[in-house]
């Protein structure tokens, strides 16, 4: 059977009509909901964003937040010092956005940004660009595979990976060799994908360790790309039903995730009601 990576190209996306969307960010597209600020972006803002850090030589920290991690960052408050770091924090989950409606802000279904949502784009830059791109995280070998069917396809963007499966401990030894080899290899991108909230943890205790890059949690990206694990079609994210072709693949490590932990966000989700009503009240 051949190998779908060596397969032609779509047309270049260059070539396709783009929508407009805003350079600089407004001070109204960073909100809060459930105790934790994020951004109302696109996913060609978060990509813009990404571009003008690269080429200033910035190091900057793009994060996400989605149900999941609303509930981690109740149970782990170290967490926040992760959060507390990032440039950009994207919305990767429509329900979170639905709420965000009934609060009354100006979210669209197009501010829901993940990796799986830029990554045509982002690996269309790298090429172009001849961006140095490091992926922490993986099983042995699955990213070593991600590499090779993304070389095949964008031969111009420079790819080093290391597994996830070191000895993470900020002292370790384990962990100053992979920081070594994230100095030697001097990415202008840094994705770091061992789960949350591993990679968060992780990125929090070594950031001032890393070198000026753009660092992002990313979960399983490379492990779709090196077709371990199956991605849910993206029409199934913009209608809000991912986690359930999530939960089908995978029932045993997802259910408590996807239908437990969202009720433990109840309270904060009717504090948010409480608070939206409030400014909506005209004064006595």
């Amino acid at each position: 059977m051949a190998d779908p990576s060596l397969s032609p190209q779509t047309p270049e996306r260059r070539a396709k009509p783009r929508a407009p969307f805003r350079q600089r960010r407004r001070a109204h597209e960073r909100v809060r909901m459930l105790g934790q600020p994020v951004d109302l972006v696109k996913p060609e803002e978060v990509l813009h964003h990404v571009q003008q850090a690269v080429l200033q030589g910035e190091k900057s920290l793009i994060a996400n937040h989605n149900l999941h991690s609303l509930y981690l960052i109740q149970k782990r408050p170290e967490l926040a010092a992760f959060y507390d770091r990032a440039d950009l924090v994207e919305v990767d989950s429509t329900p979170l956005l639905w709420f965000s409606r009934a609060l009354g802000l100006h979210s669209r279904g197009f501010h829901r940004c993940t990796y799986l949502d830029w990554r045509d784009h982002f690996w269309s830059v790298a090429n172009r660009e001849g961006w140095r791109v490091m992926s922490i995280g993986g099983a042995p070998g699955v990213g070593d595979e991600a590499a090779r069917r993304l070389k095949a396809r964008y031969p111009g963007a420079d790819i080093a990976i290391h597994h996830g499966f070191f000895d993470a401990r900020r002292d370790g030894p384990e962990n100053a060799t992979v920081l070594a080899q994230v100095t030697a290899f001097q990415p202008h991108i840094l994705f770091v994908g061992m789960g949350m909230p591993r990679q968060e943890l992780w990125i929090a205790d070594n950031f001032d360790r890393l070198p000026d890059c753009i660092i992002l949690s990313v979960g399983a990206a490379f492990d779709y790309e090196a077709g371990v694990q199956s991605a849910a079609p993206r029409w199934m994210g913009r209608v809000g039903i991912e986690w359930a072709y999530r939960l089908l693949h995978d029932p045993k490590r997802l259910f408590v995730r996807y239908c437990v932990e969202p009720w433990t966000l109840l309270p904060l989700a009717l504090r948010d009601i409480r608070d939206a009503r409030r400014r909506r009240s005209p004064p006595a």
